[in-house]
């Protein structure tokens, strides 16, 4: 198995890519924690923020033409508004933060050092930019949720030993619908961040 990374920035670059990513989030995100029942219309126009963002970095992985992972990132001050609020209600500063967006891979290309690629690939874009520091935020379920499969092994460990440490105090809310509701409903997502060096 030989995979490609690929770094795209810019409109001309991304647009293209961006009904791939599309289903590659529908897919990877219907798993657990996420639950995600989404849409390609939504997700496209999602994406398509990433096009207009000036600094915004995606990074895929390919395999054989297909792409079978994707991440992106960018300034935090040209993100989602939600996403900011809980810096904002505590007083940190998000003007030199670099917010990572998603990662998404499919199942049988994980463990493979992907994950720590695209790592690699958004902090080398958040430096280059000027940050100081980058911020992800995750969902938080409670483990008692019934559709939480029993072997599953949450990501913080590998997050750790990235640098990243999860604040508890940084949580906002983002909506979306999960499988088998009817209706969309907030989950809270808190936040993860290291100072880069």
């Amino acid at each position: 198995m030989t995979i490609k990374t690929l770094i795209l920035k810019g409109p001309d670059n991304i647009i293209p890519a961006i009904p791939d990513i599309a289903g590659l989030r529908l897919t990877v995100f219907r798993e657990w924690p996420y639950l995600y029942d989404g849409d390609m219309a939504d997700e496209e126009k999602y994406l398509g923020h990433f096009a207009e963002s000036e600094d915004a970095c995606v990074g895929l992985a390919i395999d054989g033409g297909r792409i079978v992972g994707a991440t992106t990132a960018e300034p935090f001050d040209a993100t989602h508004e939600d996403f900011r609020k809980p810096f904002e209600a505590q007083k940190v500063p998000t003007d030199k933060i670099f917010y990572f967006g998603e990662s998404v891979l499919l199942p049988e290309y994980r463990g493979k050092g992907i994950g720590h690629t695209f790592f690699d690939i958004r902090e080398q874009a958040a430096r280059d930019w000027g940050a100081f520091a980058t911020a992800f935020c995750a969902v938080q379920r409670p483990d008692d949720h019934p559709l939480k499969p029993d072997d599953y092994r949450p990501l913080d460990a590998f997050w750790q030993s990235r640098g990243y440490q999860k604040q508890d105090e940084l949580v906002c809310e983002f909506a979306w619908k999960d499988i088998g509701e009817a209706e969309e409903t907030k989950k809270p997502m808190v936040f993860w961040t290291r100072p880069l060096d």
